[in-house]
């Protein structure tokens, strides 16, 4: 939520656009999705809204996933700012990706937001923030300390990411 109202204010013309383009873009993105996980917890179809239960996130993913299409439809649309769809299709690429891996292997979704976040940070504001990129490896510990997920997976999360912003972010965000 807090990359799509960095992107949002960063782009808009005005503030009433930045609201307008953050509250379009979390009602479609991420409101949905935490809303159907709740019901899924309720209902005992998943075992946590942060599901360690690898077969469990195939669907969040897909879900996500979906939501993100659904979205960068109406944002583009609409007319939203470049550097808002740009952030769209980099999170649908991952969302992509991160399924594909899922199906065997679990990865750290946790560290790959904070290492993406950072990473679009640093492109953004450039040594500046820097500092940001400390979250990495202390939310990968989290995790491993946690005992979701293994240093294997906790990297794997953070560097894929982190590439993906680079491979697939940062030209668009340039154009």
């Amino acid at each position: 939520m807090a990359m799509i109202l960095l992107l949002s204010f960063t782009s808009a013309a005005s503030t009433l656009d930045a609201l307008k383009w953050a509250f379009v873009s979390i009602a479609m993105s991420i409101l949905p999705v935490f809303l159907i996980i709740f019901y899924l917890v309720r209902r005992g179809s998943l075992d946590a809204v942060f599901t360690n239960v690898r077969e469990q996130r195939t669907r969040i993913y897909l879900l996500g996933g979906f939501c993100a299409v659904i979205s960068y439809i109406i944002l583009a649309y609409s007319g939203a700012p470049s550097l808002l769809m740009a952030g769209f299709i980099t999170g649908l690429s991952t969302a992509i990706i991160f399924t594909g891996i899922n199906l065997w292997w679990k990865i750290s979704l946790h560290t790959a937001l904070v290492a993406a976040s950072a990473t679009v940070l640093v492109m953004l504001y450039g040594w500046i923030a820097v500092g940001s990129v400390a979250l990495v490896p202390l939310t990968g510990w989290a995790r491993i300390e946690l005992e979701y997920h293994s240093l294997a997976q906790a990297i794997s999360g953070a560097l894929l990411a982190a590439l993906i912003v680079v491979v697939v972010f940062y030209p668009l965000a340039l154009a």
